[in-house]
């Protein structure tokens, strides 16, 4: 038996390290580039081109991203913001606002661009609440939102998942107190987020809209109508100067298996001023950067 002196020894376990660090720095994607800061429209709001969601599976205040814990989703916001990511995407009905106070302890208010959701259902349908109580419980609302966010303004507030064509009737007495809290500089961009087609084509024609959280992606999966209805919509809400967020850019993780498309055809869109992403993990996030970085987005002609 060859005998195994303390030179060889070392010898071999240094070889064997440097070959599994090697092993290991072959794997390691590269890390991304900071995100690019884009305006928001004309909204006065500058943020990073993608935004962390925090919605995926959401409902009941939770969703995916706060049944991570603190410690987890806190990471991922702040791994988020060490790589350009300015634009957070937050909402009652998902319960991410103290989730990202907590985050906010360590990110400077200032840097970033935080978006939320009003979600009026907790009042009830709203053909069956008073104008009284639609406008108390969304000044209660937006109120509590600053609190749970430790922030004195919220970049911009949205009407959540509205579905009706008629909305701007229903909405009206929430619609004028999100303009009041904008008057105090509680608020810096009002809009809405819209499932169904029709609610949509009324958010593109609605003065009161400034932002529009639109669902697209090139199959048109969880849209709200085939993609070839839904992009000349979304154009033409570009041309009456709303800003346009894109979101269920990955439907929603069904076109997990395609995201480089996705990201492609979001990008080739040109009316798009910034998208929502619900990446779970650090990973997810940078893998969406380096997309993003590898397709530059269009511009539409002057």
């Amino acid at each position: 038996m060859k005998q195994v002196t303390r030179r060889s020894f070392l010898h071999s376990v240094a070889g064997g390290s440097a070959c599994v660090y090697g092993i290991l720095q072959a794997k390691a994607a590269p890390s991304p580039d900071p995100a690019e800061q884009v305006p928001l429209g004309d909204t006065g709001i500058t943020m990073s081109r993608i935004g962390q969601g925090t919605g995926m599976r959401g409902g009941n205040r939770q969703s995916n991203h706060t049944r991570m814990g603190f410690a987890k989703l806190v990471n991922l916001f702040q791994h988020g913001y060490d790589h350009g990511i300015t634009f957070f995407d937050l909402a009652d009905l998902y319960g991410s606002h103290v989730y990202f106070r907590e985050a906010l302890r360590s990110i400077p208010r200032d840097k970033v661009a935080i978006l939320t959701k009003l979600w009026f259902r907790y009042d009830g349908e709203p053909a069956n609440v008073s104008a009284a109580l639609k406008r108390q419980s969304c000044d209660m609302a937006v109120q509590r939102f600053r609190h749970e966010l430790s922030t004195d303004y919220i970049d911009v507030v949205l009407m959540h998942c509205l579905t009706t064509p008629a909305w701007e009737q229903e909405m009206e007495p929430y619609m004028e107190v999100l303009s009041e809290a904008k008057e105090k500089k509680q608020i810096r961009a009002l809009g809405v987020s819209c499932h169904d087609f029709d609610a949509l084509k009324t958010a593109v024609q609605c003065p009161w809209v400034e932002v529009i959280l639109a669902r697209i992606n090139p199959k048109g999966v969880s849209m709200d109508a085939p993609v070839d209805e839904v992009v000349p919509v979304l154009r033409q809400a570009k041309a009456n100067g709303k800003a346009i967020i894109g979101m269920k850019i990955y439907g929603e993780g069904r076109l997990a298996n395609m995201k480089a498309e996705c990201i492609q055809f979001a990008q080739n869109l040109g009316f798009i001023d910034s998208m929502t992403l619900g990446g779970e993990s650090t990973e997810e996030m940078d893998e969406s950067l380096r997309l993003i970085a590898k397709y530059p987005a269009a511009k539409l002609p002057a």
